[in-house]
């Protein structure tokens, strides 16, 4: 499952990866270029990386989002953002299913799935006449923190829940659970017995986080998590110490239930914040690492004192985000016309002005570039004001007195949902307000807090907004919650497509599939025109010296922590 994430994310310690390393200068970071397919992205992994044994037992990380909450269902729309996963992994990787870890699967840097021996000691797979077994055995020590063992209940609800039978269950998509015919026990209740419909890969498509047994029914999976966490219905190396909603922090100590490896620290804490707001707390040492992903912030960062800049390329994808259920936005001429108006590279020589980075313009929201199963599926080629103009014209629009173009007395007019306080953000919003109306639309600016975030997008409450997904090393899941007009947030798609996608996920070779998903891509972009890649961008972030195990990550953290297990001090720098 891919989480939405803002373009700024700055407080968001979120996906990224691959831009070249090296240090900052005087007037600005070292120059960085994005890779495309064969680049060595080994070089991009910044994490300061140590041995558990030379670093010092205990001590405090503080970590800063930009919401904390209000839903902690990662698995619903509303819950379904980067801040929630970052804030959940260390107290419920049992759960949380993007990023490197979730349940039964983690992922290395370069993005390959392995079983999460925590979790799932073996998973096995057989076709046979067309039919797909898979086998799990599961942990024996596998408990969630009430106590409730991990077993093949764990499973089966998991499955019921996600695989989108009861459309009243609000998850984001059923992805392969939709594939699945039964959970069984084997030859005990550790011991699960998938079967399938049809074969199912990538094997990472199922049970890359787990449900307890007690979210049960529409009532708890879609309310039961706003404003509550529910730490008993959690597994992970931490647990929650205290979540306070007026100061808006979640406290987190070291998990004495937990079986695996023991953490390093003795305490993570996760503060709330407005982005503007961490440039002081990082420099004053309220916590310990922050972005500076815009000129703006790093300018102010650059010099802290016993700091480290560490960086990478950031596995995002996105900046329209276009809500084709609004008013405004229902005719597909409209989308194509703002799809048409946009000059990408300005807006990207806006957003990362000064970073001495450079991206050629992306055309996918489910893979990098630097994929080995890329490819540019941008459904523009001809861009401009004159020439979305003329999408709308041919459409049947014409300029009104006021020039703005409208169709039987209706303007073509709406707003872009802009989050948080950082200048460069708003900048970005600005510059594509200034491209779509000098295409004849009449076009606002909608502002919000960064901690708006996750209620405006997961309930759907904008027109336009410039913000993605984060991004994975496989297509197979992103295609489905995209494209499927069954699971696609806009609800658009057709048949044709919908089969295309039922029947890339039976295709075992990993080329062959991601190709194929590709092409779903493609022709949905330029027959509904509901999200575009404007860029990808770099990740910077600023880390107090002797944090160790932490930086840009690759495919292996959502959150900048490969594993939270390993999160700590070197010897002497323990705070």
């Amino acid at each position: 499952m891919k989480k939405y994430t803002t373009i700024g994310g700055v407080a968001l310690a979120a996906t990224l990866m691959l831009t070249a390393c090296g240090g900052g200068t005087p007037s600005g970071p070292a120059s960085q270029k994005a890779e495309e397919s064969g680049g060595d992205i080994s070089k991009l992994i910044s994490v300061n990386a140590k041995e558990t044994k030379d670093l010092e037992q205990g001590g405090t990380v503080t970590l800063a989002v930009g919401s904390i909450g209000p839903d902690f269902n990662g698995f619903s729309n509303v819950g379904n953002s980067a801040d929630t996963s970052a804030v959940m992994t260390p107290v419920n990787t049992a759960a949380i299913s993007s990023g490197g870890i979730g349940g039964c699967w983690k992922l290395d840097f370069n993005g390959k799935a392995e079983p999460n021996k925590d979790f799932c000691e073996s998973v096995t797979s057989e076709v046979k006449d067309g039919k797909q077994t898979i086998t799990i055995k599961v942990n024996d020590k596998a408990t969630w923190n009430d106590g409730t063992p991990i077993d093949v209940k764990t499973f089966e609800n998991t499955w019921k829940m996600l695989r989108g039978e009861d459309k009243s269950i609000d998850i984001v998509t059923a992805g392969a659970y939709a594939f699945v015919d039964s959970v069984k026990a084997g030859a005990n209740d550790k011991e699960v017995i998938v079967t399938t419909t049809q074969p199912v890969f990538p094997l990472e498509g199922l049970f890359f986080g787990l449900i307890h047994p007690a979210i049960n029914t529409p009532e708890i999976f879609n309310k039961g998590f706003a404003g509550e966490m529910h730490p008993e219905w959690m597994a992970g190396p931490f647990k929650v110490e205290n979540y306070d909603t007026t100061a808006k922090t979640v406290t987190m100590v070291p998990n004495d239930k937990w079986w695996g490896q023991k953490p390093v620290l003795e305490k993570v804490i996760w503060r709330q914040m407005e982005p503007s707001a961490t440039i002081a707390a990082f420099k004053n040492g309220e916590i310990d690492a922050t972005s500076g992903r815009t000129l703006g912030r790093y300018k102010q960062l650059e010099g802290t004192k016993d700091a480290d800049v560490r960086r990478g390329q950031r596995l995002f994808a996105g900046g329209l985000n276009l809500n084709a259920k609004r008013p405004a936005l229902t005719d597909v001429a409209v989308r194509k016309a703002i799809f048409t108006a946009v000059d990408r590279k300005a807006i990207r020589d806006v957003r990362f002005n000064g970073l001495n980075w450079s991206e050629e313009s992306s055309g996918s929201m489910m893979l990098m570039p630097f994929s080995e199963y890329y490819q540019d599926n941008y459904p523009v080629k001809d861009t401009g004001a004159e020439a979305a103009k003329k999408v709308l014209t041919d459409a049947g629009y014409t300029a009104n007195d006021k020039g703005i173009m409208a169709k039987d007395g209706v303007p073509v007019s709406f707003k872009i949902t802009n989050f948080g306080d950082d200048p460069t953000t708003a900048a970005t919003s600005q510059t594509l307000q200034k491209q779509l109306q000098a295409a004849g639309m009449d076009v606002g600016i909608d502002q919000r807090g960064d901690a708006d975030f996750g209620k405006v997008v997961g309930s759907r409450e904008f027109d336009v907004t410039i913000s993605g997904y984060t991004v994975g090393a496989d297509a197979t899941d992103a295609v489905k919650q995209y494209y499927d007009s069954t699971t696609n947030e806009n609800g658009l798609g057709d048949a044709e497509l919908d089969a295309e996608i039922k029947r890339l996920a039976t295709i075992a070779d990993d080329t062959e599939r991601n190709k194929a998903a590709m092409d779903v891509e493609k022709k949905h972009m330029e027959k509904y025109f509901s999200m575009g890649t404007v860029l990808n961008g770099p990740e910077i972030q600023f880390v107090h010296k002797g944090l160790a195990n932490y930086g840009p990550s690759l495919f292996k953290s959502l959150s900048n922590v490969p594993d939270w297990t390993t999160l700590g001090w070197e010897k002497g720098a323990k705070k």
